[in-house]
């Protein structure tokens, strides 16, 4: 299964969805992460988690770009889950992942900026589904305010209503210091030692993501 993690704007937490999603897949499946951006954070996030944790469940990396298309198809066979970090840009690797991914996740932040790349993405997914007809595909809001006074992820999700090609998932991933903190460790959230209530809150988020997407399997 092939899961392509896309946005058309940078800064949407986007590589850190794909470590942790790849993290969890882990603990069950044999996956890959395939950084398709030349901006190489996930291959770094592999390299520290195989350097400080090499007892914990292997995520296979590898950088490929431009046309990856075939790569996809040819890696579906040896792996039990792919998951693809695409450019934060509409790209030529976002596109042609996107032509063989099973499940397709948009994240964005609930802000204005980021809500303006979505009609955009939307046509970019209607073409796609020309081609590859029973991809599915998830809105996903992230760095949401962890403020209960602040209402933009409500807001979002009412913004994302008028888009059904992008149906959003219930979860929303908070904006957490403990998701910036395992990145630059090579772990998950789902993984750390920190007890602290940001960091339960986090793994929770992940588990949940998880269960949306796949169905608790």
């Amino acid at each position: 299964m092939i899961i392509l993690i896309a946005s058309q704007k940078g800064g949407a937490g986007k590589t850190t969805i794909a470590t942790n999603l790849a993290a969890k897949i882990a603990t069950n499946y044999d996956v890959l992460l395939l950084d398709a951006d030349r901006q190489p954070s996930a291959t770094e996030w592999c390299v520290e988690r195989k350097s400080n944790y090499p007892d914990r469940p292997r995520v296979h990396c590898v950088q490929r770009y431009d046309d990856i298309e075939d790569t996809l198809d040819d890696l579906k066979d040896r792996y039990a889950y792919i998951v693809v970090d695409s450019p934060g840009r509409d790209s030529i690797e976002m596109r042609t992942a996107m032509l063989v991914a099973d499940i397709v996740i948009i994240p964005a932040r609930p802000s204005q900026t980021d809500l303006n790349t979505i009609p955009a993405v939307s046509r970019i997914i209607n073409q796609s589904k020309k081609i590859n007809p029973s991809v599915k595909i998830f809105g996903l809001l992230t760095m949401a305010s962890t403020n209960s006074q602040v209402k933009e992820a409500k807001e979002a999700a009412e913004f994302f209503s008028d888009f059904p090609s992008i149906p959003l998932l219930d979860v929303v991933i908070s904006d957490r210091k403990i998701y910036r903190d395992n990145m630059s460790e090579g772990l998950s959230v789902i993984e750390t030692g920190n007890l602290s209530g940001s960091a339960t809150k986090a793994k929770e988020e992940i588990e949940s993501l998880y269960k949306e997407i796949f169905g608790g399997n």
